[in-house]
């Protein structure tokens, strides 16, 4: 059976989706789960997208992030039966996203910040349709706000803006979507808990928000409400992950830097000393993804298996232990290719074949 999903790490909402709600420091396989194309995990749930374009979803419920018409944590799968054709799948601290073939966007969960984009600031336990955006190629959630990637090149943001994490030279929230000033030619977007990151199609890599711990890694502590390239990246970046105050971005040579808050030892660079410029994560190579959690951090390999550094005090590491590092270790080897990796605040996901 193809695309199943493994989980490990923090379980007390049943974000692990294995029938419990006990933590966990080895994965498991999530019964009833198959055909499996992509992963999303939020702040203490988790989302997955089948071939078919169906979606699933279960743990914390209490603002409507499984979409379910409840308010009811689930520690097993339940489908949102009110979704169809959806091509991608993002989730935020307690929003969820979803994007359609039709290139349009729902979202569902909590809204205090307007992350629904719809308008309003009431959370929904249901899809709703953020307002007044089509042709969307990709999405992205941050803690409390929300991400659409455009035909252009362009994005949109919307939700909270209390750091400027929206992009758009203010610090106001926005309950429907804007556009983030001065920028384009994007082609993958990161939300993180409230700083943003962008990609271009020339691999550099710009970023905005909070940046009290160098999070946005240009070298200084200074917030910004616009886009700030990221310093010393002297080689093409393919592939960028955003953490609590941290960030991941995967280079061409398939090594990993990091920059931002390394409280946890989040950075993976041996120390837990904050860098507001990207340090390089120690002894990785043959990486092909990333991800960044709360306090921690994964990186999948070309060889089918999983490193993981930072916090570990709910056995996000995978490796059967709650030893926290700040130099990558692996996770528990698992009986089949690992395809997909995706990180929650403190729990881990990924896709076996």
């Amino acid at each position: 059976m193809s695309g199943r999903v493994v989980s490990w790490g923090a379980n007390v909402f049943g974000q692990l989706g294995i029938g419990t709600r006990d933590n966990s420091s080895v994965p498991h396989v999530i019964e009833n789960v198959s055909d499996v194309k992509a992963l999303a995990a939020g702040g203490s749930h988790s989302l997955v997208l089948t071939s078919g374009g169906i979606v699933k979803a279960w743990g914390l419920n209490a603002n409507g992030q499984l979409g379910n018409g409840l308010k009811l944590d689930s520690s097993v799968p339940v489908e949102i039966k009110s979704l169809s054709d959806v091509v991608a799948i993002a989730a935020g601290s307690a929003h969820s996203l979803a994007l359609l073939s039709d290139g349009t966007v729902k979202a569902w969960g909590r809204n205090f910040s307007g992350q629904l984009g719809n308008g309003t600031y009431n959370d929904s336990s249901y899809p709703v349709s953020v307002s007044g955006l089509s042709g969307v190629t990709a999405i992205a959630a941050g803690g409390f706000h929300s991400f659409a990637l455009l035909m252009d090149g362009t994005i949109r943001t919307w939700g909270s803006n209390n750091s400027g994490q929206l992009g758009v030279g203010t610090t106001i929230d926005s309950n429907i979507p804007v556009s983030v000033a001065n920028l384009k030619n994007v082609t993958t977007m990161a939300g993180c808990a409230f700083h943003s990151i962008a990609l271009l199609s020339d691999g550099t890599v710009m970023a905005w928000g909070l940046n009290n711990a160098g999070q946005i890694g240009n070298g200084t502590n200074n917030s910004s409400s616009l886009p700030v390239r990221v310093a010393n990246l002297t080689q093409k970046v393919i592939g960028i992950s955003g953490g609590g105050s941290y960030s991941l971005a995967l280079l061409k040579d398939q090594s990993v830097r990091a920059w931002g808050s390394n409280l946890a030892g989040q950075l993976g660079n041996g120390t837990n000393v904050d860098s507001c410029i990207p340090v390089t994560v120690k002894g990785l190579v043959g990486v092909e993804a990333i991800a960044a959690g709360a306090f921690h951090s994964m990186a999948l390999k070309s060889d089918g298996t999983i490193r993981a550094w930072g916090l570990n005090a709910f056995g996000q590491y995978g490796n059967g232990t709650s030893d926290i590092g700040s130099l990558p270790v692996s996770v528990i080897k698992l009986n089949s290719q690992v395809t997909a990796i995706a990180s929650g605040a403190n729990h881990g996901l990924a896709i076996i074949e």
